[in-house]
């Protein structure tokens, strides 16, 4: 069977793929087999400027239809062909916590980021982190990732979510007419744009700690400028969570 054509690299005298590389019809085959996997995605990315682009246009872009393919046919369905923040920060958004460090964006708390193997994510749930005014916005927002007994922080939750849309929404229109300001150092981990404070922008719902089962008054999250939400709570313990299940 013959080779595909190969094609040398042009991007940089540096990258390590001096004779050449398969054309991109093999490399997507290649990576269909391999059933996207997103460890092998990054590596790949990583040989050169030429095997990244391809990654940020295709390899992620795949990846993402194939882990959730609802919510990638949603998300697209207003004929949209691009996401916002790119392919690979939605890659990222579905299978990592972020975590948080000691003074960063939820204050003295720190968790290591850590890759997930599953997450569901509702765009039911979302409804239940967005103002009565703004909920005609499509937000889909992840279970709690759960990190028990962290001493006296207790049990804390990292959730994290996607706007559909986000530069037409009205939650991104109503953070701008509160004049709600950017933070001043911290950016989002899964694309590094700038971030807004939903609890100094007094946008935070008390049907989101419901819908988490978190303590009402332990419940923070963020918005990046393309639409991603990451957030972090403290847990109730079970028996109370399901009293506030019942509530909502």
């Amino acid at each position: 069977m013959p080779l595909s054509k190969q094609y040398r690299c042009m991007h940089s005298a540096s990258c390590a793929c001096t004779k050449g590389h398969l054309t991109e019809d093999v490399i997507l085959l290649v990576f269909q087999q391999l059933n996207w996997n997103p460890k092998l995605i990054a590596a790949f990315s990583c040989a050169c400027k030429w095997f990244d682009d391809f990654a940020k246009r295709v390899l992620w872009k795949e990846f993402c239809k194939t882990r959730a393919p609802k919510m990638m046919i949603d998300l697209h369905s207003s004929g949209s062909h691009s996401v916002d923040g790119s392919w690979r920060a939605l890659g990222k958004l579905l299978i990592y916590c972020s975590g948080c460090t000691k003074g960063g964006l939820f204050n003295n708390i720190h968790i290591p980021g850590h890759f997930v193997y599953r997450t569901r994510f509702s765009r039911t749930s979302g409804k239940s982190f967005l103002l009565p005014q703004c909920r005609s916005d499509v937000l889909y927002v992840s279970d709690p990732c759960e990190h028990l007994d962290q001493g006296e922080d207790g049990d804390i939750g990292f959730f994290r979510g996607m706007f559909k849309s986000f530069s037409m929404s009205k939650v991104r229109k109503l953070l701008i007419k509160r004049k709600a300001e950017l933070h001043p150092t911290e950016a989002c981990p899964y694309c590094k744009a700038k971030l807004w404070s939903m609890q100094e922008a007094k946008m935070i719902p008390q049907s989101a700690s419901c819908r988490l089962g978190a303590y009402e008054d332990c419940i923070e999250y963020y918005v990046c400028l393309n639409g991603h939400m990451l957030g972090l709570c403290t847990l109730l313990p079970l028996s109370e969570s399901e009293e506030a299940s019942e509530l909502e």
